[in-house]
């Protein structure tokens, strides 16, 4: 029997630009049924609630179909299992097996498709597939995922040419490792990392690793078609041949996912690694590409690239930790702990707060929680725009439900990191040029010229956020004391301190111990409008303040201008360092102006 060999099977990403922009609701009429031994089901077929508006994707392990939800009125990516070279359709919707001797192997490869489901469902973090739903039915099993939209970082890194610089490398590696570590804790492995299943997601270029073709892997195993479940280069040397001196483990994720790394930066893979076994042909890149990239970075990929499991890096923490990066339990424990008490309602509460002005602007406002009401008097809001705009009335649309019901209006558990929304999100409006200081290109340089031995990690558990139902949490980790500064770049050029602010008058840092951001108790829901948004987390030795940006208090947070004349002014003044740092209080040292820095990126969603 002749398997396909390619990755059909995996969930479809529609590229950006790739064709018009979709309907918001299916079409209406009758779904037609299909001649017995057709593959697909037809548009408008009925799968339960979710009602199939067109086929993203066809492979030899399964059909990813676009749909509509109508219970929750959203656009989700509907996955099929359906191994063509095994089963066929009967009728409408029902899938048989073409023959009584690829029953075992069709309920094996089955079997594995609801595990992977039930895996994708258990864990959520930003850049994991989330599944919403499975279930069996028609002699087939189906998940639902969310619609994701954006380029896999092979297709990113051909559109581009140029090899990324070690930066962006970076920033990729941080939530890839995470997310990894996220499954390794629970003994599970990936065993399929490669560029191509990788995606950097429309808007953020947040990556997202695919979901793990797990039924692909199974029949490959029963039908000794190692080409199916196997990428040379990529794959290390113990997943062709399991053996007791070559167990795979979570070392087994972190070959492929060096050797993806080794491809970015060169354009071709590792020499496969069984012939490696033979004859190590590989050229370290510390040598090859020693000036191009730290020396610390490239002999972390080296050492991730060991051709034999005890030459290799062994863990995804020690990868990390080769690489620089923080622990990736660390900022688990931050950035996932709920409040100690219920946050208060969206709705209103038995001791409602004064009613809060209208929202205007960019996508975050902020509730100061238990302890803010206390020092506020109300709920603090956070609004960065330049256009005031009514509050929006509370409704009951479906469309405005989180991706996972919830029974309560409180804000999800943020122990759980939910995936992107599905529904497409028109692009915001672009912001208007200005002459003097680029505040976007002024992120991008504090960023760059953060020295390398003041590290600072951040990272959010959830970085697509949906509008009066999500909360933004996150944590940073420096490895220096200091004083925190988080800015908000908003969709609309507008741009916000969060902290310090009225109620936390510094928020300081201890080097090496993970910070829970915001402190206590407090909330940053997001509001509108919907559009990326960016948050540049500085640690400094020194507290600074921004009176030179001449901002105003605005519902206890400092508000930065940014019209022409103020970004003109800053520009002329502007020293060694960005006027984003601020400047030092009392600073009696020569390091005033040192500083570490990163970024988050957000979505904001409606």
């Amino acid at each position: 029997m002749t398997l396909p060999s390619d990755d059909d099977d995996r969930t479809v990403i529609r590229p950006v630009g790739a064709s018009p922009a979709l309907p918001p609701a299916p079409p209406a009429g009758p779904a037609a049924a299909p001649q017995d031994g057709g593959s697909n089901l037809p548009i408008g077929t009925y799968l339960g609630e979710f009602e199939l508006t067109g086929v993203l994707g066809e492979g030899g392990f399964g059909i990813v179909y676009l749909a509509w939800d109508h219970s929750l009125e959203r656009r989700v990516a509907l996955k099929e299992y359906m191994p063509s070279s095994l089963a066929m359709r009967v009728g409408a919707t029902q899938v048989q097996v073409k023959s009584q001797r690829h029953q075992d192997t069709f309920a094996a490869g089955m079997k594995s498709f609801i595990n992977e489901a039930k895996l994708l469902a258990q864990f959520d973090h930003p850049s994991l597939v989330k599944v919403y739903r499975f279930w069996e039915a028609n002699g087939t099993a189906y998940m639902v995922m969310p619609f994701y939209e954006g380029i896999t970082l092979k297709d990113w890194l051909r559109d581009h040419g140029a090899a990324p610089d070690e930066a962006w490398l970076m920033n990729l590696l941080a939530p890839l490792t995470e997310a990894l570590a996220v499954i390794h804790r629970e003994n599970c492995f990936h065993r399929d990392i490669a560029p191509d299943n990788v995606i950097l997601l429309a808007g953020s270029e947040r990556p997202l690793l695919l979901d793990f073709g797990a039924a692909r892997r199974v029949i490959g195993d029963m039908t000794q078609a190692l080409t199916v479940i196997l990428k040379p280069g990529y794959a290390p040397v113990e997943q062709y041949a399991e053996s007791p001196d070559l167990k795979q483990g979570p070392w087994t994720d972190v070959y492929a996912l060096a050797a993806s790394i080794y491809y970015a930066i060169t354009g071709g893979t590792p020499p496969p690694s069984v012939s490696r076994i033979v004859t190590d042909s590989y050229k370290p890149i510390a040598q090859t590409h020693a000036g191009q990239y730290s020396a610390t970075f490239l002999t972390a990929i080296d050492k991730a690239l060991g051709v034999l499991p005890d030459q290799r890096t062994p863990s995804i923490d020690a990868f990390r930790a080769d690489l620089g990066l923080a622990e990736a339990g660390s900022f688990g424990a931050a950035v996932t702990l709920m409040p100690s008490s219920p946050a208060p309602s969206r709705a209103g509460s038995s001791s409602a707060p004064a009613p809060a002005p209208a929202k205007r602007g960019m996508g975050l406002w902020v509730g100061a929680g238990v302890a803010g009401l206390a020092v506020l008097g109300t709920v603090g809001y956070l609004s960065l725009g330049r256009s005031p705009a009514p509050a929006p009335a509370p409704t009951a649309a479906a469309s405005a439900a989180p991706a996972e019901p919830v029974a309560t209006p409180a804000p999800p558990p943020l122990s759980v990191a939910s995936a992107p929304e599905p529904a497409p999100v028109a692009a915001p409006p672009a912001p208007v040029a200005q002459p003097g200081l680029d505040i976007g290109a002024e992120f991008d340089r504090v960023l760059r010229e953060a020295p390398a031995d003041f590290r600072v990690d951040a990272s959010a558990p959830k970085t697509t956020l949906k509008i009066d139902r999500d909360d933004l949490v996150f944590g940073l980790r420096a490895t220096q004391n200091g004083f925190a500064t988080v800015l908000a770049l908003g969709p609309d050029n507008s741009l916000i301190r969060l902290l310090p602010n009225s109620l936390h008058r510094s928020v300081p840092v201890v080097a090496g111990k993970p910070l829970r951001l915001p402190p206590g108790n407090d909330q940053i829901p997001a509001g509108d409008p919907p559009g990326p948004t960016r948050l540049l987390v500085i640690v400094t030795p020194e507290q600074r303040d921004f009176d030179q940006w001449g901002g105003r208090e605005d519902g206890g947070y400092l508000s930065l201008p940014t019209d022409a004349a103020t970004l003109q002014r800053l520009s002329q003044a502007a020293g060694a360092v960005s006027p984003l740092i601020g400047r030092a209080r009392n600073c009696s040292s020569g390091s005033c102006n040192r500083y570490g820095a990163a970024e988050i990126r957000l979505d904001i969603v409606r």
